[in-house]
């Protein structure tokens, strides 16, 4: 498998957290542009403290990075590997897919998730980030059954493809997005990621911990945060949350 320039691979055949690993290498001062990934998680894990349900097969990846950024700025490279996945996706399934991004982190096909992204990090001294790990689990052979919300894999939507391969291509994809990132900022991401957006111009629900808005999701700001124009006449910018379609 070719990586991209300055990318090293460490590989589990089990493992925790990917994510874990990564984190403790950050910690441990190992230099960015590591990856890690695991053939099984036994403990991964999920935005919100949810777990992350991890069978053989699948692509379970985490990278290193060291962004001398702030951790606001830093959280943009969650849309930046989401296009990296979506790159990746609409390139294995045969056919036109329908691949959106649905905010702030996951990836659709033809409604269903098919990927998932969770940002880790720690600040230094100064507030900026020390180290950033990119955490992606990707549905290549196989989905979670009877989840609240409708997933779908690789193979289901007819790819046949295997983790590996996925890895060398998400990564050349992240690389590019990110590289892309670093020389010309937010602009050229956040439109690209809204060009891919799940839902932009309709109607969605919002949840923030135990409250809920309705409205329309008009777009971004220069941030990443979501613009929804609520059905309480008011515009609101939503830094962190989860969306869904109306009930």
């Amino acid at each position: 498998m070719t990586l991209p320039p300055g990318y090293r691979h460490r590989r589990f055949a089990e493992i925790g957290s990917t994510n874990q690993a990564a984190a403790e290498a950050g910690q441990a001062g190992e230099p960015e542009l590591l990856v890690i990934t695991a053939g099984v998680q036994t403990a991964g894990r999920g935005r919100r403290g949810r777990d992350w349900v991890s069978p053989v097969g699948n692509l379970y990846s985490s990278v290193l990075l060291r962004p001398d950024v702030s951790p606001a700025v830093g959280a943009q490279l969650s849309f930046v590997a989401a296009l990296a996945v979506s790159d990746l996706v609409a390139e294995a399934i045969p056919g036109a897919p329908v691949v959106a991004c649905k905010w702030p982190n996951d990836v659709l096909v033809n409604g269903a998730k098919i990927a998932g992204i969770l940002l880790e990090s720690q600040t230094d001294a100064a507030g900026h980030l020390a180290w950033l790990v990119i955490g992606a689990g990707i549905n290549v052979v196989s989905h979670p059954p009877n989840t609240a919300y409708a997933a779908t894999s690789l193979a289901a939507c007819g790819a046949s493809v295997a983790a590996e391969d996925c890895l060398a291509l998400y990564l050349a994809r992240l690389d590019h997005w990110r590289q892309v990132w670093m020389g010309q900022g937010f602009a050229p991401v956040r439109a690209a990621w809204l060009a891919r957006a799940w839902r932009l111009g309709e109607v969605i629900t919002a949840r923030l911990g135990e409250k809920s808005l309705g409205g329309i999701f008009e777009g971004l700001d220069d941030a990443g945060a979501l613009l929804l124009a609520g059905h309480d006449g008011r515009r609101h910018v939503i830094a962190a949350g989860e969306v869904f379609a109306p009930a």
